[in-house]
């Protein structure tokens, strides 16, 4: 849990006399740290033996009342009301959490209607996740889909997922896949992987097996069904389909759906029909649009954003059997690509940003430090989905090659010298002189310029000529 921001004090005002008094607990007051020598803070403490304050438990950060007591001098807690049950006001010790360690990518996990998709979260004691395949039908679950958090482990493992006869090329010993098609109607997939239909709705079950292999049989848990069962008629399913439909779906038509192959191996689809509609979508977002299908189970509401704005959670809710939406309503977050001027963005140190816009559309054009040359493109822009165009340029030094030495001539070394392998920086200055009889004719001197060239051609050096 997380520490208080607001501590509420309940004083029971015994006789401090006979009681061992706690000191002042280690408080925050908006993040802000009490100093636990204040002569007040303690004196006032003395006459206190509980205290009330908001605890922020779990990742999603639920408020829930929570106490610590003075017993014996020593502060015991906290003590938190159970969530389930928050009308009896009963305190409960708060036990270790549980950490949910992987998460299988073939597995949909939720908890409290948010998806969870990464590994390292950590839930309370006594919460409950609701787990199924990734695809209903194609995969078969094997293992509880409601693991429960108890006192630092789960009550039982994730489930699994095993593939079906659509992922192994029909052989014989995998578990059938079930097809669910929904010509009239609508459905929701729950978060325990349930099949919640809305009455009236017609839906066909479709086992898929070899037919060369025998034909697999349907059998289901509801008491009054009775349903049509039988390989598909067209041409192109009836070696491989074999097919259960529910016509004008019923309450009483709710239960567990089994296709068993020849040799035993089962899958199964439980389905829950009940007449639920959701409540009416408010978007509050000046930029989101929306496309409601309807509130009744399975609908589904689709949200958008203009260009330049990216939806910031669901894009597409769903009706569920709880009556509630699937997720809650997004919103809509200008598209930005990171920066590049905060520091430590750019891995070079020669590289100056001239322009910056990391807006959706904007610029950023580069430049580099004197002495050095740009490689790349001078400019990238920010792409929708929030990414630069490119990559940032390369600032690499620009180098002349070493001058060619006149014949019978040497060079004088100048202030600045050659550099990787004797390739000369900018700004570099060489000399030239000539030996013995010989006179220079050029110029003495050349510079590296930012061109990468010298800034005048290598001297010549001449016998010099005597004259009688």
């Amino acid at each position: 849990y997380s520490p208080p921001c607001i501590v509420v004090v309940a004083q029971h005002r015994l006789n401090y006399f006979t009681m061992e008094s706690c000191p002042p607990p280690s408080l925050a007051l908006n993040g802000t740290q009490t100093e636990e020598g204040d002569v007040r803070i303690r004196d006032e403490y003395r006459l206190i033996r509980e205290v009330k304050f908001s605890g922020a438990i779990g990742p999603l950060g639920e408020k829930r009342l929570c106490k610590i007591k003075c017993i014996g001098g020593q502060w015991v807690g906290p003590l938190c009301v159970n969530e389930d049950e928050p009308e009896n006001g009963r305190f409960q010790p708060l036990f270790r959490s549980c950490k949910l360690e992987y998460i299988n990518p073939h597995l949909v996990v939720t908890f409290r209607n948010v998806s969870i998709q990464t590994a390292g979260w950590v839930f309370p004691h006594g919460a409950k996740l609701q787990i199924r395949c990734r695809e209903l039908g194609l995969y078969k679950p094997v293992g509880m889909a409601t693991p429960r958090c108890q006192n630092g482990g789960w009550s039982h493992k994730l489930p699994s997922c095993v593939p079906t006869t659509l992922l192994t090329n029909f052989t014989e010993d995998a578990p059938p896949t079930i097809l669910i098609k929904i010509p009239s109607g609508s459905a929701s997939i729950e978060p325990t992987g349930l099949l919640a239909v809305f009455p009236g709705s017609t839906l066909h079950l479709e086992c898929l097996f070899s037919r060369r292999l025998g034909s697999p049989d349907w059998t289901w848990t509801s008491p009054l069904g009775q349903y049509l069962t039988g390989w598909a008629i067209a041409s192109e399913e009836r070696d491989w389909k074999y097919r259960l439909s529910i016509y004008y779906a019923k309450p009483q038509d709710s239960g567990t759906f089994t296709c068993s192959t020849p040799r035993g191996v089962t899958n199964s689809i439980s389905l829950h029909v009940a007449a639920v509609h959701c409540g009416p979508i408010s978007v509050s977002s000046m930029h989101l649009t929306v496309r409601v299908e309807g509130t009744r189970l399975g609908h589904t509401a689709i949200f958008q954003c203009p260009i330049g704005f990216k939806v910031n959670g669901n894009a597409n809710l769903t009706c569920q059997a709880s009556g509630k939406w699937s997720s809650s309503v997004p919103s809509c977050d200008p598209v930005r690509c990171p920066s590049l001027v905060t520091p430590g963005a750019l891995d070079e140190p020669h590289v100056k940003v001239m322009e910056h816009n990391c807006s959706y559309g904007g610029r950023a054009v580069f430049s580099c430090a004197w002495g050095y040359q740009l490689v790349g493109p001078p400019g990238v822009e920010c792409e929708l989905d929030g990414n630069w165009s490119g990559p940032v340029p390369k600032c690499l030094p620009i180098q002349c090659s070493p001058p060619v030495i006149p014949v019978n001539g040497h060079l004088i070394q100048s202030e600045s010298a050659g550099m990787d392998g004797g390739r000369y920086a900018v700004g570099s200055l060489v000399q030239f002189a000539c030996r013995g009889a010989h006179v220079l004719e050029g110029e003495p001197s050349i510079i590296c310029t930012e061109t990468g060239y010298w800034s005048h051609p290598p001297p010549f050096c001449k016998l010099r000529i005597s004259q009688k």
